[in-house]
């Protein structure tokens, strides 16, 4: 079992940049998929981005594509969203959650969820 929470949400005038950051605590993380979600007003949530267990294989939704980077560091528990060029249709709440699964990232069905923060772009 494993305890997420994410940090580094706030407000950024569009073309931006904010770094998100998922913070793992219970069972080995290294053997944790980690996915990042996102859900604004009115919308469904949203699979934006996902990095496999070793760092080596990501996933981006189109709407991220070339802004947003899922990075990880396995000796810190810790898992990153870059998230560059922003506009004002990425304001929203982001999740990181996590699996423990060697699935490359598109494949995942995470059971685990941290309890999202708020990224808001202004323009």
């Amino acid at each position: 079992q494993v305890q997420l929470v994410e940090s580094g949400g706030g407000l950024v005038q569009a073309g931006g940049s904010i770094r998100l950051s998922c913070a793992a605590s219970g069972s080995s993380f290294a053997g944790y998929g980690v996915g990042w979600f996102r859900q604004a007003p009115g919308k469904e949530r949203e699979y934006v981005a996902g990095i496999n267990w070793a760092g080596t294989m990501t996933y981006y939704s189109d709407s991220v594509k070339g802004r947003f980077t899922a990075s990880r560091d396995n000796t810190k528990s810790t898992a990153y969203l870059q998230m560059n060029s922003l506009k004002p249709e990425d304001t929203a709440i982001y999740y990181c959650a996590a699996k423990a699964t060697i699935l490359p990232p598109a494949a995942v069905e995470y059971n685990y969820w941290g309890q999202g923060t708020q990224v808001t772009v202004s323009s």
